[in-house]
């Protein structure tokens, strides 16, 4: 097995090496993984070193406040959210017995994280732990370097725990009556197994409640003492299953070169020359933090539905679920299709089922282990939908999803933060084609709007109008005329909230008045969520990615849309840092009044493409880059959210980026890489070959598509998914002709009249 997993290993290094000569059999795509890159950020915590395989169940990450944090909170056993606290844990401890603890707060040095592997040292306890992992099991192996007895405390926060004579089973509950299931067993029988209470060790062998913890002694010289365990959200049984099919036959070292394997695997679908290993460390652990969600929860071809509180067959699909649709639906659902399309098809499917075991059978939008929570505003999986039928993928019942979408966004309130079904505020949008803002000093009396998170007026009435245009398409495609030309009306909505003298998306009243005096950085209180969400006007001033020649248009011609662009980037805060932040945490990552570190941003740098200056655009993305995204603790400037930003680093370091999600095109930015080469499976590939490309020549001076000239600032998915190549001269200085021409402009949908 070892030999079978060194030689594919091995076998993936030489093809690399062969197209790039940069990427040899010492250092493979996981060996630039950086998870401690972005640990640490302004405000928000943007991510966490997260050990796991791609889209797995089980995830796992040292337990501390941060990555400054000084004491570890016991060992981990999984994580069941993006940003949850460990629903098990694990704590070795060699002392006196009075001191045991449900979780033991630790001291520690020498922590070596990688995506498939953990290792850290126990100050005081002098105790060497190791970990390695697989899909739904893991094992740790635990040195104990005390001459004393030695214990393991097992921990459930909220649930119970057993010992049956050679394992570990039990429970925690988490929220939505879900549970997840654990089955631990010691490779060494313990001398005595204990429950620890208020009171100390008992003799019971089953704990239940608020932190239920048993307790496993061995005696002095124990070493090592080797732990293999399962999870499940199925049971116990299904949690031993799992624990006995990846983990229980094999030693940690060669659980570790699976874990090598399978990422090698993952990350390898892109290969990459040229720059320094820094920028690589920047790209592949971006491209690894798009593998953290969502996560397959099939297990054994059965899977815990939380949308309807059963179990079920998954008849041969895998069930996915953990998506924040809102951040992911921009770039990172774009790149599946692109990386693992199979997978991407099998993720909708999921969502389709998923709506289907809903009371409603409405569209998720926040679907986790839990059920679907329901956040932010709009509805943009539906955009997802059209994106990957637009793109070639069918392995979803179209009917099934848009009839989901459909209900999703007009039986569903479009009030943020809420499941409820639509009320008053959504019939005001059905007939004036806008959410209204309170006015000055008015109280909110609708009950479905969310106390916190207000009714962010122009982010919804923006955002639904985009999810109108994708549902719009979706029923072109399934040849329902009505809806289609319903729908595409819709589309035009934002209209209805543009301030003509402005040229900002401005809130109005239920009158039809704009809310007046007005601030574009500051009104609209926390987050400005009375009139936006977490971002400002000037965010929401580019947010109509699918219509962007008509926004040229509204606000004035090209001239004044890149005039627009350019002040956005120099605009002062307006206050200072501190005051800046306390009512925008979100806002983070500025170059001006542009927030780099939320995901509403990360199409406004390509929109210089459809006005006619490219070059702004091959600029900015370099200069974003560069400042943003470092190989360092604070190397993510914001709410990264499992995979919603870092896709768009992998995109921009590529050369190129999906403005518009529904429709099948790419805008051209400016690759980080002298050569990219993405294998798209069946033996194709597309590449991008930036020529004399350097940090100083960012600028493309020409350009060829498959062979031929090329002088849009964009091109197809039909142009890509075939196999294809994208050559670019690159230089120091703007070829401010390349692609400035009305023609050259990316593709926007049609405007309404």
């Amino acid at each position: 097995m070892r030999r079978l997993i060194l030689s594919r290993i091995l076998g993936l290094a030489l093809i690399m090496q062969g197209f790039s000569g940069t990427i040899s059999a010492q250092k493979q795509p996981v060996d630039y993984v950086n998870p401690y890159m972005g640990n640490i950020s302004h405000l928000l915590v943007p991510t966490f070193p997260t050990i796991h395989l791609p889209n797995s169940l089980l995830r796992v990450y040292p337990e501390r406040g941060d990555y400054t944090g000084d004491l570890l909170q016991g060992l981990p056993l999984v994580v069941t959210s993006h940003r949850g606290s460990s629903a098990f844990n694990l704590s070795p401890f060699q002392g006196n017995e009075k001191d045991l603890k449900p979780v033991v707060s630790y001291s520690y040095d020498q922590e070596k994280l990688t995506p498939y592997s953990y290792s850290v040292y126990l100050d005081e306890q002098q105790t060497d732990v190791q970990f390695a992992l697989s899909h739904q099991s893991a094992m740790y192996e635990i040195n104990f370097g005390k001459d004393a007895p030695a214990y393991l405390v097992l921990n459930s926060r909220n649930g119970s725990l057993k010992w049956d004579g050679q394992a570990v089973s039990g429970h925690q509950l988490l929220d939505n009556n879900t549970r997840v299931f654990l089955y631990l067993k010691p490779e060494q029988s313990p001398e005595t197994v204990s429950v620890l209470k208020n009171s100390g060790l008992t003799s019971d062998k089953e704990a239940s409640g608020k932190n239920a913890c048993v307790v496993l002694k061995y005696g002095k010289g124990t070493k090592p003492v080797r732990l293999r365990y399962g999870i499940s959200f199925i049971d116990e049984v299904q949690a031993r299953k799992n624990m006995e099919r990846e983990v229980a036959q094999f030693s940690l070292k060669s659980i570790q070169e699976n874990g090598i394997k399978v990422w090698n695997e993952a990350l390898g679908k892109i290969a990459v020359s040229g720059n320094t290993d820094n920028a690589k460390t920047i790209f592949y652990t971006s491209l690894y933090r798009t593998f953290e969600r969502p996560v397959c929860i099939s297990e054994d071809g059965r899977y815990y539905s939380a949308f309807d509180g059963k179990v079920h067959a998954d008849k041969g699909t895998p069930f996915f679920t953990d998506d924040w649709i809102w951040d992911s639906y921009r770039a990172h659902h774009p790149l599946r299709i692109l990386l693992d399309p199979k997978k991407e098809e099998n993720i909708l499917y999921s969502f389709t089922e998923m709506a289907a075991q809903m009371e409603q059978n409405w569209w998720p939008t926040f679907p986790e282990i839990t059920g679907d929570s329901r956040r932010m505003n709009s509805n943009h999986g539906v955009a997802s939908v059209i994106d990957a039928y637009r793109k070639g993928l069918s392995g979803f019942d179209l009917e099934k999803a848009y009839m989901a979408c459909r209900g999703a966004i007009m039986e569903k309130t479009l009030a943020p933060w809420s499941g409820k079904p639509a009320g008053e505020l959504d019939q005001f949008y059905k007939d004036h084609g806008y959410i209204p803002a309170l006015k000055p000093g008015e109280e909110e009396t609708i009950p479905e709007v969310h106390s916190f998170e207000k009714r962010q007026p122009i982010a919804v009435t923006l955002g639904t109008s985009y999810d109108q245009w994708c549902l719009s398409q979706i029923a072109k495609e399934l040849g329902k005329t009505n809806d289609y030309q319903y729908f595409l009306k819709c589309a035009s909505n934002y209209r209805n909230v543009f301030n003509a003298k402005t040229r900002f998306f401005h809130p109005k009243d239920k009158d039809g008045n704009f809310i007046e005096p007005f601030d574009y950085i500051f009104s609209g209180g926390m987050g400005a969520r009375e009139f936006y969400g977490e971002n400002n006007g000037w965010i929401y001033r580019w947010d109509v990615q699918h219509n962007v020649a008509d926004l040229i248009s509204l606000m004035g011609g090209r001239e004044k849309f890149i005039d627009g662009l350019d002040e956005m980037f120099s605009k002062p805060l307006g206050r200072g840092k501190y005051a800046f932040y306390a009512q925008l945490p979100d806002h983070t990552g500025n170059v001006g009044q542009f927030s780099m570190a939320n995901e509403p941003s990360l199409h406004i740098p390509y929109l210089y493409n459809y006005a006619g200056q490219p070059w702004k655009t091959q600029k900015r993305i370099r200069t974003l880059l560069d400042q943003w995204f470092r190989n360092d603790l604070m190397g993510v400037p914001g709410d990264e959210d499992g995979g919603g930003m870092t896709s768009f680093v992998v995109f921009s370091y590529m050369g190129f980026y999906p403005v518009t999600p529904g429709m099948p095109v790419y805008n051209i930015g400016s690759p980080q890489f002298d050569k990219v080469k993405m294998d798209l499976g069946n033996g194709k590939f597309f590449e991008v070959e930036a020529v004399n490309n350097s940090a100083e020549n960012k600028y493309i001076q020409s350009a060829t598509l498959n062979g031929k000239p090329w002088n849009k600032a964009w091109f197809s998915h039909a142009d890509l998914i075939s196999g294809g190549k994208l050559v670019l001269q690159m230089g120091p200085k703007a070829n401010l002709n390349w692609g400035s021409s009305v023609n050259d402009a990316p593709p926007s949908a049609a405007r309404i009249q």
